[in-house]
């Protein structure tokens, strides 16, 4: 399956029935990291969840007890991006798989570059810039 560049959020959640509705409840942690903010409006994708039956005879832990995911770049990775805004900092910033951002110092909106991601953390990498790139490239 093909994840959108555009994805914010990740998780599990249990349908529920309230007053004749039915809830997605978005954990606090989504708005906290302020990938989401609360009162706009988002796109949802609901996918089924792996059935008990279909469970190999390992016992694996499930997914809400994991924990967030895990970090979708490592350190030392090289990827190609575009500089979506800038920080506060002036810093660029970009979003990859889940909406996880990358900070890219010394570059501006707009700008497409190849990045080297130095440093890891639970919500968020750093990337020095590699190369510049031409949109026509």
């Amino acid at each position: 399956m093909e994840i959108s560049d555009q994805l914010r959020c990740l998780y599990s959640a249990t349908v529920e029935e309230r007053d004749g509705s039915y809830v997605v409840e978005v954990p606090e942690q989504e708005i906290q990291l302020g990938d989401l903010q609360e009162g706009e409006t988002y796109r949802v994708a609901v996918l089924p969840s792996p059935s008990n039956d279909d469970a190999s005879d390992t016992d694996t832990e499930p997914e809400r007890e994991r924990g967030p995911p895990k970090p979708p770049v490592e350190e030392g990775e090289q990827r190609t991006v575009e500089i979506e805004n800038l920080g506060d900092q002036g810093d660029g910033i970009t979003r990859v798989e889940r909406g996880f951002v990358v900070i890219v110092p010394d570059t501006e909106q707009g700008e497409r570059v190849t990045v080297e991601i130095t440093d890891v953390r639970e919500n968020v990498a750093f990337a020095e810039v590699v190369e510049r790139v031409s949109y026509y490239d």
